[in-house]
């Protein structure tokens, strides 16, 4: 593991990317930016690798889409060689935010969507700074190429899915996230049982274009019918409901899914709170929340009614989470009935379900 560095030296960048242009403005912006120095650049993702062990960065950006090596092939190497914060700098075509998630599934901190015009830099690359200065107090953890293939569920199995509506008995599962959380959703989802008997809704901070490719990988690796919420839909046992992007998520009096465009809370939309206070007010003590990895606390205020009316929480632990943040706020407002390791995260749910 990769601990968070120190936050009175400047946190020492690499800058990967193969536009000449993209190099320039990200260095010239990100060292004019307090905190931060660029120790290089790199044309490719094979400079990179030669480039990290001389230059030690903290942080590295990582361009998705690059010629030799692409940015998911070099992060799996950065992530088993030398693991480092990655930044990923991300289209915002169908190939861009699918490669994307992945990134974020094999270890990566947190993207920036690439703009599509010049126009729009100023803001892109303030939004590059912000996250490469959180990005260098998160945790990371070496893997090996052989962790880094995702076990996926074969087609057959896919089609053979099924899902029940929701009887009275049910319990609503409820797991919210955000920075780390692909990685820690890539981990959670594939360990839930298709005979857990509970509906499952997940929050995870995204901005709109990426959860549809998150919910779709999340698909292809779990037991459960992964898919991202649209207006009408209902919770129903075997299938887990994904928060689109851009949008928050509440559920009606007839228990069906709503989608607005409120504005943000704690600075998101989507937001857990407001996604687990509409259902914590319809399903009361049914409600099983599991607050995972991510910044700020979002969640807190949901989980301590969640609590309150009988139904239980579940934080990540400390050691576990690339930013102790949201789960760290839970806990100490008193909402957590346990706090477990990542990987225990899942066996948590069925027994809360269970009890």
């Amino acid at each position: 593991m990769v601990s968070p560095t120190s936050s009175t030296s400047p946190v020492k960048v690499l800058v990967v990317d193969d536009s000449a242009f993209m190099r320039f403005t990200i260095t010239k912006h990100l060292n004019d930016y307090p905190g931060i120095t660029v120790l290089g650049s790199a044309k490719d993702g094979r400079e990179a690798l030669e480039m990290i062990p001389q230059l030690k960065p903290d942080v590295v950006t990582l361009d998705v889409e690059m010629p030799n090596l692409d940015g998911l092939s070099t992060l799996r190497e950065i992530m088993s060689r030398h693991p480092l914060p990655v930044v990923m700098l991300s289209s915002l075509t169908s190939e861009g935010t699918l490669e994307t998630v992945r990134a974020l599934t094999l270890g990566a901190v947190d993207f920036v969507a690439k703009p599509d015009n010049k126009a729009n830099m100023a803001s892109i690359l303030e939004e590059v700074g912000n996250k490469v200065i959180r990005a260098a107090n998160a945790r990371v953890w070496k893997t090996t190429q052989r962790n880094t293939i995702i076990e996926t569920v074969p087609p057959a199995r896919i089609s053979e899915k099924r899902v029940r509506p929701l009887r009275k008995q049910d319990k609503i599962v409820v797991i919210g996230s955000s920075t780390g959380g692909p990685r820690a959703l890539n981990t959670v989802v594939p360990m839930l049982s298709a005979d857990i008997p509970a509906a499952f809704m997940i929050i995870q901070h995204m901005p709109a274009g990426f959860t549809r490719s998150l919910s779709e990988r999340l698909n292809t690796t779990s037991e459960l019918l992964v898919k991202e919420a649209a207006p009408d839909d209902r919770l129903e046992v075997g299938k887990i409901l994904l928060a689109p992007g851009g949008f928050h998520t509440v559920f009606d009096e007839n228990e069906k899914v709503t989608l607005n465009q409120n504005p943000t809370v704690h600075g998101v939309r989507p937001a857990v709170d407001v996604t687990l206070l509409s259902l914590a007010k319809i399903y009361g003590n049914r409600v099983v929340a599991a607050i995972l990895t991510g910044m700020g606390s979002d969640g807190t205020n949901a989980a301590m009614l969640v609590h309150n009316s009988g139904g239980w929480v579940i934080s990540e632990a400390e050691e576990t989470c690339v930013v102790y943040g949201m789960p760290r706020s839970v806990f100490e407002a008193g909402a957590s009935n346990e706090v477990v390791p990542l990987e225990k995260v899942a066996d948590a749910i069925r027994a809360a379900v269970e009890r």
